[in-house]
């Protein structure tokens, strides 16, 4: 009996020590979560919107915001004004119901705050919208199409030729891929660079989706979206197809690497001097070290026969 007891006081205090490091234990979790989030790492448990890299994606951030505060009151309120109507005019209290039809100040006020509340949030949301349209003064030009079922990216500025971007399969997946988001050839960018994004499609409609850089266009066929980026941060991004373009939707997704401008500049000469069957292939490996001995594995037997 003395040995169980014993035993329960050492659990006890074992767990009672536990949670009073707690908090050292889990700051720097949290810190190297919020590291890999700004990276565009997707996390367990993660709540709220993506970090934004970009000016675009920050003022996103604060539009949620201002809405989220203001959803927020119209909730409470009606909440509160529901609770009062049930409690005030309740039949016990009111055993004789009122026969009162119209409030002239009422209907005035429920019909102009709801008005003053969109004039609020319409007059930032154009001015947001105005601003995601195109950059004033870019500094390069990415293409961007999507087929059924990947991306390809275009930089004519830099003499870089269409490339196709697919998903990396899963019996090639790597310990430094993402299943179902990591590619073969990602798109390459510096960062602190007006960038335009020229999106289109090749067959159906697809949708160009980077949450952290706020960024989301359709590709539609035979016709040119406009829209622009400027990520500040170095670091790889994720996002994918959000438009249901095929049996294939969810193999599409999107991978992006933001480089500091001089080993971006490095990376466009490599691809420019390199003698290799696959130019863009050498200039990632050498200049950004990507690895590709994956694809020189030959397929499992399971994949082979699955195909």
């Amino acid at each position: 009996m003395s040995n169980g007891i014993s035993h329960l006081r050492t659990r006890c205090k074992a767990a009672l020590a536990a949670l009073l490091l707690l908090p050292f234990t889990v700051a720097p979790a949290f810190a190297q979560q919020t590291q890999q989030a700004v990276r565009g790492w997707p996390e367990n448990w993660q709540m709220g919107m993506s970090k934004g890299v970009t000016p675009v994606a920050e003022r996103l951030d604060s539009f949620h915001d201002m809405l989220l505060v203001i959803i927020t009151g119209i909730t409470i309120f009606v909440l509160a004004l529901m609770l009062y109507t049930l409690f005030r005019f309740r039949k016990s209290a009111n055993p004789v119901p009122s026969k009162v039809t119209h409030n002239t100040l009422v209907e005035i006020l429920w019909t102009v705050v709801p008005v003053v509340i969109l004039v609020v949030i319409a007059i930032p949301s154009f001015r947001l919208m105005y601003y995601m349209d195109k950059a004033k003064q870019p500094e390069m030009t990415v293409k961007i199409t999507g087929h059924q079922w990947y991306w390809s990216y275009e930089l004519p500025d830099q003499k870089v030729d269409e490339f196709a971007s697919n998903m990396v399969p899963e019996d090639k997946l790597q310990p430094e891929h993402i299943r179902k988001l990591s590619v073969d050839y990602p798109l390459i960018v510096p960062v602190d660079t007006d960038i335009t994004l020229l999106i289109t499609g090749a067959d159906v409609i697809h949708s160009w989706l980077l949450p952290q850089a706020g960024v989301q266009r359709h590709a539609v066929p035979g016709r040119t979206q406009e829209t622009w980026m400027r990520i500040t941060a170095p670091g790889t991004y994720y996002g994918q197809c959000n438009q249901i373009c095929g049996t294939l939707h969810a193999y599409m997704p999107i991978e992006v690497h933001a480089v500091p401008k001089e080993q971006f500049q490095r990376w466009v000469q490599a691809i420019a001097s390199s003698t290799a069957k696959d130019k863009l292939r050498d200039a990632n490996e050498k200049v950004l070290g990507l690895n590709y001995k994956w694809m020189d594995a030959p397929k499992t037997a399971d994949a082979a026969s699955a195909r």
